[in-house]
């Protein structure tokens, strides 16, 4: 306690101006994506940033030719100036939970590494790396045309549409990790065996729009995105000859309240099994004026490659699963927004196999490169002997 006292209390005396506050997150997806869609890398920080104004400036002093960009293998020069961002993630965990031995303690969670750019004003392409601890990875690296807002297509490796919560930044999330839910049954260490690197990312190809713009305030009443994935995760290729097809529709009746649904009819193939993944969600959320709320329940319908016994060659438990969560985001301050999160998950669909998550966490936004995340969480679990213990994780997050 005296140590978030003290930072507290270093915030108080030196309280960042208006002009030095995290961007919105609203103000990143008008910049980057649709609006619908959370940008899921962030702005550039202290570093990049100067790379990128050099960057601006020397693209500034290369027109196209005659004025305006032609089509042809000639042109070369007549694109973009390329931005560059980065930030880490460094952790540390307190678990009471028998068997844990006080927790993870220290750990570096991630570094991460992006470039995005333009390509004759009507191509958007985006590359990030990812490394934890010794592992460097690829992430994203995709290309897509952007020419309308009613329809574009994307092509290469990107986040699955499933849930909202699945392409929000950890920035932007403001809890220390997605919900059960989400990591679950959008690809995060999937239900069904798939790779925590994954991330809730494939490879494949989308296409997505915005629809009816309302007259008054500009934003887009109807959104739509309908993807073609191989179902492997990122950076690998299809085990199994199938295609996972993904979608959501989603209505903004007023601005800032997104209600959408999500549907998902797929397989993965691991250790020689395949298993198949039909899932649905239903999500609301509100983001206005720095308040944030979220909540989503996902229902997912297949087993997990670990239920296969080849001895027997039969499958146990009900090859269902299902989850559902709540957040709220209060701001308080320009410097402490403090968020609340009721996450259950259930990965039997019975009550037995619930295990359910209370958060407080306070976001502490030191500087607009530089953020503090205290969280505390009540777990219950009712798969384990001893069904109740406490967590706190402190995180901090720095763009570089």
């Amino acid at each position: 306690m005296k140590l978030v006292h003290l930072v507290l209390l270093s915030c108080t005396l030196a309280l960042p101006s208006a002009a030095e506050e995290a961007p919105t997150t609203s103000s990143i997806n008008e910049e980057q994506q649709s609006e619908f869609v959370p940008e899921e890398t962030t702005n550039a920080g202290f570093l990049t940033s100067a790379i990128n104004n050099s960057l601006e400036k020397a693209f500034a002093n290369t027109p196209a030719p005659d004025g305006k960009p032609q089509l042809g293998r000639t042109l070369t020069d007549y694109v973009g100036a390329p931005k560059i961002g980065g930030y880490f993630v460094g952790k540390y965990t307190y678990s009471d939970q028998p068997g844990k031995r006080g927790g993870d303690g220290f750990s570096q969670r991630y570094l991460r590494l992006h470039l995005d750019g333009t390509i004759l004003n009507d191509f958007k392409y985006r590359v990030q790396l990812q490394m934890n601890n010794s592992t460097p990875h690829l992430k994203d690296i995709y290309m897509e045309w952007v020419r309308w807002d009613a329809f574009s297509v994307k092509v290469g490796q990107f986040k699955r549409a499933f849930t909202f919560e699945n392409p929000y930044s950890p920035w932007n999330l403001g809890s220390g990790d997605y919900s059960q839910m989400v990591k679950k049954l959008a690809g995060m260490g999937d239900y069904c065996g798939e790779s925590s690197v994954v991330g809730g990312r494939d490879q494949g190809i989308q296409i997505q729009g915005d629809l009816f713009p309302s007259k008054k305030d500009g934003h887009h009443f109807v959104h739509y995105q309908l993807q073609m994935m191989n179902g492997q995760g990122i950076n690998s290729s299809d085990e199994n000859g199938g295609k996972d097809f993904l979608g959501t529709l989603q209505v903004q009746p007023v601005k800032d309240l997104f209600i959408g649904v999500f549907g998902w009819k797929g397989s993965y193939t691991g250790n020689g099994q395949t298993v198949d993944r039909h899932r649905w969600a239903a999500s609301v959320k509100y983001e206005h004026n720095d308040w944030s709320f979220r909540a989503e329940y996902a229902h997912s319908k297949g087993y997990r490659i670990t239920d296969y016994d080849k001895a027997t060659d039969t499958w146990s438990g009900t090859g269902k699963a299902d989850g559902w969560y709540a957040t709220v985001g209060v701001p308080c301050t320009p410097w402490l927004k403090i968020y609340g999160k009721y996450d259950a998950y259930r990965y039997q669909k019975t009550w037995d196999s619930m295990k359910t998550i209370y958060s407080i966490i306070p976001n502490i936004q030191i500087h607009k490169n530089l953020l503090l995340q205290v969280q505390y969480n009540y777990v219950h679990d009712r798969d384990l002997q001893r069904k109740d213990y406490n967590e706190v994780w402190t995180e901090l997050f720095v763009r570089f």
